[in-house]
């Protein structure tokens, strides 16, 4: 549902993290001959695909275990929207996350930020299985909170790590890329095969959900160790290195930035090897992405008369010397923008409202259908369901097919017809209208296999609507719809469930008493 939060901005980070592993390897030996170049090293079993595919997987188990828990959260804090919480919480926490790791990418090396996320999601799992479901430290109200904070914290750790992965897969040949993805997609189905089973084996609550928190920090351990030992084998180093060195051949001439916002960027001086910054020429509003020109360290010749007539904006370390230089790169990043938004729209509509849809849904509302047979199983085998039909619907999106934009914006809107019926088997909460539990297993691997599908199509399609430098750009304004589904649709979420109306205090399908049954036989029910 979240796993694609942060790539429309990783092609910024994809360069600074290969400059950064271009400064590290700058004393490495460099391949001496062409025949050594093509001997690229083999992924032998496919060992390497398969340790980026549990590294796809790794970064959101923590998120996902949190929700799938949701008979354990729903039983400890109940008259509640724990689960409506933690949906909003973490997508605001990681859209905040994703501008803060972007700042901190040229402090921090990747291989850091990794490793980071995995050792604060661990520690954050630990606590809350020990402190929390264990040993119960805290009273209800301060529990709640320490449960959001945790759920804060560990969007901020996936965020870093699914950022910096997508830098280091991008040194990688694409079907490495490819198998993070499918990765993500994969988090939510083995979370939930994990807690069908601990629930399944185990009566008790408490017991089962600590045992599933520890297979859900054994699974991160797992990853920790596979990246690092990936990270060190001859396949990964050796296309790290080829990337190293176009990195330094291309300091010699212009790096386009692809559409990218203006920014400053870190250029090393392969004669001084010192760093020093370049200076931003920005395009007539007409062309199609800004271009970064690296700064003379001896006097430059006379301008071309092309040059005259693009308005440059210079940088003196970091002190801006142009105020009107900057004012036209804002215009013109706004401009080009604006083009690429009239090629994409539907796209972005599309995008946009599959994952309205799917918010206003799950994980909230799925988690309040009740069921008199299945009782606490129902809202972990709809999220099951749901996790698995998304995953099929993502496999199925990688199957090439151009939509027409009329019809694909058309189809997304469909799935708002989801919403009502879903919600009737929810309300009302006594009594729902549609209460056998066929109808809300149905509706939520409808919900699921469709936001998988329509929630990766407008991505795949919508780059090649338009010219190559602004592929870049296209994909930064795909994920502003994107985030922008995400959190209206959590915001939604809430309206839906004061629809609901208030929780239950007794549970419908629980047994009457004496009282109550002598009630029902005077007014002759």
């Amino acid at each position: 549902m979240d796993e694609n939060l942060s790539r429309g901005l990783t092609g910024y980070q994809q360069l600074k993290d290969q400059q950064q592993e271009r400064h590290k390897g700058r004393s490495k030996p460099h391949l001496s001959s062409e025949r050594e170049v093509l001997a690229a090293p083999q992924d032998t079993c496919s060992c390497i695909y398969l340790s980026l595919l549990l590294a796809g997987a790794g970064f959101l188990l923590p998120y996902n275990s949190f929700v799938t828990a949701v008979d354990y959260y729903q039983e400890r804090f109940p008259m509640s929207t724990i689960i409506f919480d933690m949906s909003l919480t973490y997508i605001l926490v990681a859209f905040v996350s994703v501008l803060l790791i972007n700042i901190l990418v040229e402090t921090l090396s990747l291989q850091v930020r990794i490793t980071f996320g995995y050792i604060l999601a661990f520690f954050t799992l630990l606590t809350v299985t020990l402190c929390d479901i264990w040993y119960n430290l805290f009273p209800d109200d301060v529990a709640y909170r320490l449960t959001l904070l945790a759920v804060a914290v560990v969007a901020f750790g996936s965020t870093a790590q699914q950022s910096s992965f997508y830098g280091y897969t991008s040194m990688l040949p694409a079907r490495y890329t490819q198998a993070v993805m499918t990765g993500e997609s994969a988090a939510g189905l083995i979370i939930s095969i994990n807690r069908i089973l601990t629930k399944a084996m185990l009566t008790n609550k408490k017991i089962n959900t600590m045992i599933f928190f520890c297979l859900s920090m054994g699974m991160l351990l797992v990853c920790f160790i596979v990246f690092h030992l990936s990270r060190k084998s001859k396949f990964v180093q050796f296309y790290i290195r080829q990337c190293q060195m176009t990195l330094m051949v291309e300091d010699q001439r212009p790096i386009t930035s692809g559409g990218m916002c203006p920014e400053e960027v870190d250029i090393v001086d392969t004669s001084t090897g010192r760093g020093r910054y370049g200076v931003l020429a920005i395009q007539s509003p007409t062309s199609s992405a800004p271009v970064l020109r690296e700064a003379p360290a001896a006097p430059s010749p006379a301008p071309s008369a092309a040059d005259l007539t693009q308005p440059t904006v210079g940088f003196h370390g970091r002190g801006v010397t142009s105020y009107t230089g900057i004012c036209f790169a804002i215009k013109n990043g706004l401009y080009l923008r604006y083009l690429a938004a009239k090629s994409v729209w539907p796209y972005m509509v599309s995008i946009g409202l599959a994952y309205f849809v799917t918010l206003c849904l799950f994980p909230g509302i799925e988690s309040e259908v009740i069921s008199c047979s299945l009782h606490s199983w129902m809202p972990v085998i709809l999220m099951a369901i749901f996790n698995l039909c998304d995953f099929i619907g993502k496999i199925i999106a990688s199957i090439r097919y151009d939509w027409p934009t009329g019809r694909l914006v058309f189809f997304t809107f469909c799935r708002l017809l989801i919403v009502p019926l879903m919600m009737i088997c929810a309300t009302p909460r006594e009594d729902p209208i549609l209460k056998e539990e066929g109808w809300s297993m149905m509706l939520s691997g409808i919900l699921g296999i469709t936001n998988g599908y329509f929630g990766s199509v407008p991505m795949i399609l919508a780059p090649a609507k338009v010219p190559e430098g602004q592929k870049e750009l296209t994909g930064n304004i795909m994920m502003l719809s994107y985030s922008i589904g995400l959190t209206t649709g959590s915001a939604v979420a809430y309206l839906l469930d004061a629809w609901l109306g208030a929780p239950l205090t007794v549970s419908p399908c629980a047994p009457l008493n004496i009282t109550q049954a002598g009630n029902l036989t005077l007014i002759g029910l």
